[in-house]
């Protein structure tokens, strides 16, 4: 099993769990995709784009699970994109990312950079 990652905010994640289907961020419904990141890019992606932000959580999803397409993107790095909705029964876990006292995010314990 190949772990992708998304981060977003707990209240969308929410309304996912009730509706069981994410259809993404506002970000994601704008460029027509669900943005992801591999374990290597989403410490980086959190810092870039979620900056300061508090309510997240970090979202694991099986990619074996989904049909990804991996396109170029920030720096010419290959990021993993889902056309279509997310099912719940992809996602392995979920957890918060809280901010540290110097505005960081703090992943997971369970979670490590590959």
């Amino acid at each position: 099993m190949t772990i992708v990652y998304k981060i977003c905010s707990a209240s969308i994640w929410q309304q996912a769990e009730t509706e069981r289907f994410f259809l993404g961020s506002w970000v994601d419904l704008i460029d027509g995709f669900i943005h992801f990141s591999s374990a290597d890019q989403v410490v980086e992606t959190a810092r870039l784009h979620f900056a300061g932000e508090s309510d997240l959580v970090l979202i694991e999803v099986d990619s074996t699970k989904i049909e990804l397409v991996w396109e170029e993107s920030r720096g010419g790095q290959l990021f993993p994109h889902l056309y279509g909705q997310l099912p719940l029964s992809a996602v392995v876990s979920v957890s918060p990312l809280f901010l540290t006292a110097d505005g960081v995010h703090e992943f997971p314990q369970h979670f490590q950079v590959y």
